[in-house]
């Protein structure tokens, strides 16, 4: 049974942190994104799975600022952006967890969650760093998110690839975003490694924030999503209810086979 996309249970008086509507991107003659149609409401998680070359790369440039959209509408908060910086998507309360998670190993772990955006005064005309701030600030995020690090001032290098990760989604919540935009968050760890990032994860809606997750890992998917979108050939070509649904299930809509996956819509 093919499954449409639909719009999830999101109040009238509220408008959805992300709206696309017809979405494309074209590079010259390549069109890349043809038609993406989807929501992602306040404090939800919401998952995009397809193969390699289906638009999921594109769409998160699109929404973290990284490129502009050339067909269609997408409306943050409900206000329509044509066009954006990855400043200014900051700005509109949207961060990206990158899949080579971007951070300076030779910082430590306050370090790299203020980097670019350091806490500082001015006294007289000179601009000095608030490293005691900076510090506590860093510990209220890492238990207000409940994780355990031996400290802030570990260097990145020592520590595993989950605790990266964690570090990573701790600077990504440090401003109070609507959205964090996942990028393969689990593609370089274990199983049994990934677990506790994923209750992380799954404890981000409990502070108003919405997680737009993108994987190759159907279960974790699975396992953390509310509804999961299926993006194939440049286009949103499903909605399904992710609890309602299997990684088989899953992977015949992601190979266009629609009829072999008797599987819910999204309502």
């Amino acid at each position: 049974m093919s499954t449409q996309p639909t719009t999830p249970l999101t109040s009238t008086e509220v408008p959805p942190v992300i709206q696309a509507d017809g979405l494309q991107k074209a590079y010259g003659e390549v069109l890349a994104l043809r038609d993406a149609t989807f929501t992602i409401g306040r404090g939800e998680i919401v998952g995009f799975a397809g193969d390699n070359g289906a638009g999921k790369s594109t769409l998160m440039s699109l929404i973290a600022g990284a490129t502009t959209h050339t067909g269609g509408t997408l409306r943050v908060d409900g206000v329509e952006r044509r066009s954006t910086t990855p400043e200014e998507a900051r700005r509109d309360g949207i961060e990206m967890v990158y899949q080579d998670l971007a951070m300076c190993e030779n910082l430590n772990v306050y370090e790299n969650i203020f980097l670019g955006r350091e806490l500082t005064s001015r006294v007289g005309g000179v601009r000095r760093l608030l490293h005691t701030r900076m510090r506590e600030r860093a510990h209220e995020l890492l238990e207000r998110l409940g994780l355990e690090l031996t400290s802030v001032l570990d260097p990145v290098s020592s520590l595993s690839g989950g605790q990266r990760q964690m570090v990573a989604i701790c600077r990504a919540t440090a401003f109070d975003p609507k959205l964090i935009i996942m990028d393969e968050p689990t593609s370089a760890l274990s199983v049994a490694a990934g677990r506790p990032l994923l209750e992380l994860i799954r404890r981000l809606p409990e502070q108003g924030t919405a997680v737009m997750m993108v994987s190759h890992r159907l279960s974790d998917m699975l396992d953390t999503s509310r509804r999961i979108y299926v993006v194939r050939h440049g286009e949103v070509t499903d909605e399904v209810v992710a609890a309602q649904t299997s990684e088989l299930e899953l992977l015949h809509l992601m190979e266009g086979r629609p009829e072999a996956a008797a599987v819910p819509v999204a309502s």
